[in-house]
């Protein structure tokens, strides 16, 4: 497989340089956009770099048609900062200031494009609002059974939120339903498609064995039992296949995180909280001798897995290796903080102080600390991204927004019947004097906010491409799990797609 996709790489090469040197712009907007969408972009950074240069560059820019303009304003303001501004659309309005079109086709991209929005950014917003409601109007007509699945698809998720390898897979079999024009592209993003599967189920192995002997070595059975969802949940910021080790790193690193939720949400009290966290912070194993059993083996699993990952990235001459403790020992903190409110039944005034505390242990901050980290083969991590991360700055904000309120929104109601931690869900009831549904709806304005948040720190682009857009990823990924349930904890709605990346070859 890999002998043919290396030839098949190849061709491909040879058909991006080719229409590069041609004058055709929708040509090379949709090369880019095919490129993207069926999951081997990677491959071609430089060709698409170079590709993307000369559509910018483009002097007529398919000024006259609103599909090329959305797509290209699409895929360069994903590539050129905020360089490209709104009012390419300026002249598609009609009398009213309304764009839209009768077009589908044209209509999903100009809806694609409009959610490269930052805040301020008014004509995008009237797009969204007006083509939403003419999306959901098309699809009570009667659409191509395609065409409709692609309004639902993009009204559930527009393009740029969607995880990649989950939208790789679902359009790859799209795109060959196509009149497909370059059937050697087709074919290797089916091979490559299924080289990945391969070198992801060999992790599963590999985790696996990690798996049954971390559970071995003490009662977990507190604990949600997630490793094979943690690993898609990773696999969704970091899919490519030279980040194998980082995914196996980060999977472990996660599970521990996970472990601790579970520890504080449920199985302690406050006396024991504290003893635990403290324990934490002298990362003693010689402290355990008060913990109850489950305690106990947690702990030591903690410092031991830690340990052990630490040690690999200094044998790596990975000069960040100490912080994976650091960021341990924090994730403890922050979940520790809530115990309070827990414990007093606490409901904070505003959602804006519940998030000052709680969007801290989403772990998203931790997360991509440690891609940071891992990502020192391919990008050289400098000593400003890190301490960048660990401010939570306005983008790792808004990806621990998401992350905080998209949990809350769909566990609300069952962490209710339960001891637990105040939602943001019951803060914005008490803060407006509203229901839970009402409470649901402005939430999820909030929710867009922090993605405009997450926009415009990407297009500003003052740190590192490749750690902006793994910010994205976990936005994406966040996004992904808590859709319409909380699928980390009830994950039979992920058996289809965890069945596609594992299973089912393409």
């Amino acid at each position: 497989m890999k002998e043919r996709a290396h030839k098949k790489e190849d061709e491909v090469r040879g058909i991006i340089l080719e229409i590069i040197s041609s004058s055709n712009l929708t040509q090379k907007l949709e090369l880019v956009d095919t490129l993207q969408r069926i999951g081997v972009d990677y491959h071609y950074k430089k060709e698409i770099s170079d590709l993307l240069c000369s559509i910018y560059n483009d002097k007529d820019g398919g000024s006259n048609d609103l599909y090329i303009t959305s797509l290209r304003f699409y895929l360069l303001r994903k590539l050129d900062t905020l360089s490209l501004q709104t009012d390419v659309f300026e002249k598609f309005r009609d009398e009213q200031g309304i764009i839209s079109t009768d077009d589908v086709s044209c209509l999903l991209m100009l809806y694609d494009s409009a959610h490269m929005r930052i805040h301020g950014e008014e004509i995008l917003d009237d797009i969204i609002t007006f083509n939403k409601s003419r999306l959901q109007y098309m699809m009570m007509k009667k659409l191509e059974s395609d065409l409709a699945e692609e309004v639902r698809c993009t009204l559930e998720t527009p393009r740029f939120r969607r995880v990649k390898r989950v939208e790789a897979r679902r359009y790859i079999s799209v795109y060959a339903k196509k009149a497909v024009k370059y059937e050697t592209l087709l074919d290797f993003a089916k091979l490559d498609y299924n080289i990945l599967q391969d070198i992801y189920c060999d992790e599963l192995k590999e985790l696996t064995i990690w798996w049954k002997d971390l559970q071995s070595r003490g009662d977990l059975s507190f604990a949600r039992d997630r490793m094979l969802e943690m690993h898609f949940w990773i696999l969704g910021v970091l899919y490519e296949p030279y980040y194998s080790y980082s995914r196996v790193m980060e999977t472990k690193f996660t599970l521990l995180v996970a472990f601790l939720d579970d520890l504080y949400d449920n199985y302690n009290t406050t006396e024991e909280s504290n003893i635990f966290t403290t324990a934490m912070e002298r990362w003693d194993e010689q402290t355990t001798d008060k913990f109850p059993e489950h305690m106990k083996a947690l702990f030591i699993n903690i410092l031991n897995t830690t340990n052990k990952i630490e040690e690999e990235l200094k044998l790596q001459e990975n000069r960040h290796a100490e912080l994976v403790k650091k960021l341990v020992i924090c994730t403890a903190k922050f979940y520790h903080a809530e115990l309070k409110w827990r414990d007093e039944h606490y409901v904070p005034t505003s959602v804006d102080e519940h998030l000052q505390i709680s969007m801290c242990s989403t772990a998203c901050m931790q997360i991509l600390s440690l891609v940071l980290i891992s990502l020192r083969d391919v990008s050289p991590t400098r000593e400003d991204d890190v301490d960048w991360i660990f401010t939570f700055p306005k983008m790792i904000r808004g990806v621990c927004i998401m992350g905080r309120i998209g949990n809350d929104i769909m566990s609300h109601e069952r962490e209710q019947a339960s001891i637990h931690v105040v939602s943001t869900v019951q803060t914005c009831m008490k803060q407006y004097g509203v229901t839970a549904e009402q409470a649901k709806q402005k939430l999820s304005v909030t929710i867009e906010e922090a993605w405009m948040d997450i926009v415009e720190d990407y297009l500003d682009q003052k740190h590192p491409m490749e750690l902006l857009e793994k910010s994205v990823d976990v936005a994406r990924t966040m996004d992904f799990f808590y859709k319409y349930d909380d699928a980390y904890t009830l994950p039979l709605s992920l058996k289809d797609t965890l069945t596609s990346m594992y299973v089912d070859s393409v």
